[in-house]
This record gives structure tokens, C-alpha cells and sequence, in this order.
């Protein structure tokens, strides 16, 4: 970063989904051999309960479920890391954000639920370990999970997103956070009323209506679509130009705005369309 930077930013991301196709819980199930289904059902029952927060159901799986508890190493956390397929140009959103905008920097910060181990191991070359917060444990000698140190979920993350802001005293309208589903309500909430910026990696509901965009990509870098126009203030051809300069063509760039609606009667009696005679 040179003294040239006049404006500079927190970059924080989720990780699962966000950055990563797949879920930490169910490639770690398959690792261990648990099926699949047995962590979906588990999960969301937990989840429907409001057991723990939002995000934070393998952490309580990992220590508090028999059968998790009494397969899953420490080991197996980093080799789930390895085994995740990642979205394309997570280094080179990195790169961009840190020094590839003229006039604005980015700290790049990825706040998830998923184990540290798990992310740490994915994002290895790509994300400093210490700019990585997950879900913190204690091990047994025998690499066996003796308990959660600090859990980066639900209202977790909105603090652990604080200590970094201040730590790095960067004001709250220079936030831009992304995510991509339920455990990400209570921070996207918080920087929303602080003045940040919000983007949503998927269509869920719970994000979607509350994030101040939603960007739908394969590709890391398309996370930079909204920042560039929204903060960098760049017009369409400029954005397009800019992607060029880094080697990567936009193909595709729609937009289209979605509206959730649920319908029901008003005086309580089930809505029929009347076939035409």
C-alpha cells in the first residue's frame, strides 16, 4: 500500500458458499463418514429449535454430538480445507481490493462460523491466517475437540467484525461486508445501520431483502461489480474496462431485480383460478 491511498476500506466476507461452493458440515460429514443426511437433518432441526445461532451448528455438532464428536480430529478439519472447491480468483480479488483500485484500499477479512482450521487451510497463500476469524477450539492432546474457544457466528460476527474495525480505525460507513445466507442477518443488519455497504452472494431470502446488493457469480471477482459502482463511483463501460485490464471479460451482466411475494386471502378461503369456459 503506498501513501498515494486516499480512501481506505474493511473488506469482510463469509466463507461457506460465499467464497467456497460447498458447505464446511457436509464435506466434513463425508471425510468422516457420516452421512450427508444425517448432518442436513440434524442441522436444521437445531436451526428451526434456535439451538445455537444462526451458522454456529457444526460447532455444536463437533463438540456436543456423540457420533461427530467421537470421529472428527483436529486433523480432519484441515484436510476439509483442502478438499473444498473454492470460487475461481478469490487471490486475485485479494490482490485488486489491496492495491488494484487508484485511490482505495481494502483490508481483506473473512468472518464464517466454519472451524478456522477448515478455512485457514482453503485460503492458504490466498488470505494471511490472521486475517481469517472462524470458529476457535480446544484440543485434547489426542486431537480430539475439547471445546469452543470463540464461535464467529450470528451476533459473533457482528462483534468480531467491530474488533477489527476499530483495531484497523476504519469508520463504520467504510464497511463493506458479503454473505450469502441466514448467518449472516445479524451482521449485514449491523453494517447496514452503521453506514456500510452489503452485498448478497445468493438469492436467499433471509440476505437478499436486507443486503444492498445481490451479485450471482461463479467468480470471486464479480464481487467487485457493486463496489466499483457503488463506492468507487464507475459507470458500466469503465467497470467492464477495468475487469479487462486484469485479463478477465465480462460475458454476462444482467440484472434484474427480485420481489418475494406471498399472497394469501383475505377472508381466510383458498384462492382457485376459474378455468375459462
Amino acid at each position: 500500500m503506498s501513501d498515494k491511498v486516499l480512501k481506505r476500506y474493511l473488506f469482510a466476507s463469509d466463507f461457506d458458499q460465499t467464497l467456497s461452493f460447498n458447505d464446511s458440515g457436509y464435506v466434513l460429514s463425508e471425510l468422516v463418514g457420516i452421512p450427508t443426511e444425517e448432518f442436513r437433518r440434524k442441522s436444521t432441526g437445531m436451526a428451526q429449535l434456535n439451538l445455537v445461532q444462526q451458522g454456529g451448528e457444526l460447532a455444536y455438532l463437533l463438540l456436543h454430538d456423540p457420533e461427530f464428536r467421537s470421529r472428527v480430529r483436529k486433523k480432519h478439519l484441515y484436510e476439509v480445507g483442502k478438499n473444498i472447491r473454492l470460487k475461481e480468483n478469490i487471490k486475485l480479488l485479494h490482490e485488486i481490493l489491496d492495491h488494484g483500485i487508484p485511490g482505495y484500499h481494502f483490508d481483506f477479512y473473512v468472518l464464517s462460523a466454519a472451524p478456522v482450521e477448515v478455512i485457514r487451510a482453503a485460503l492458504e497463500g490466498i488470505v494471511p491466517p490472521d486475517h481469517i476469524f472462524g470458529t476457535e477450539f480446544e484440543y485434547t492432546i489426542t486431537g480430539e475437540i475439547d471445546r469452543i474457544v470463540r464461535a464467529t457466528a450470528g451476533y459473533g460476527k457482528a462483534a468480531a467484525l467491530d474488533q477489527i474495525q476499530t483495531a484497523l480505525q476504519i469508520g463504520p460507513d467504510h464497511v463493506v461486508y458479503v454473505g450469502d445466507g441466514s448467518s449472516d442477518v445479524h451482521v449485514m443488519l449491523h453494517v447496514n445501520m452503521h453506514g456500510g455497504f452489503t452485498i448478497a452472494a445468493s438469492e436467499s431470502k433471509h440476505v437478499a431483502q436486507i443486503a444492498r446488493r445481490t451479485v450471482l457469480s461463479d467468480n470471486a471477482l464479480a464481487m467487485l461489480v457493486p463496489i466499483l459502482e457503488r463506492i468507487v463511483d464507475l459507470e458500466r463501460p469503465e467497470i467492464c474496462e477495468f475487469f479487462e485490464s486484469h485479463g478477465v471479460l465480462v460475458q454476462e451482466w444482467d440484472r434484474v431485480r427480485t420481489d418475494w411475494v406471498t399472497l394469501r386471502p383475505a377472508n381466510g378461503k383458498t384462492l382457485a383460478v376459474q378455468p375459462k369456459a
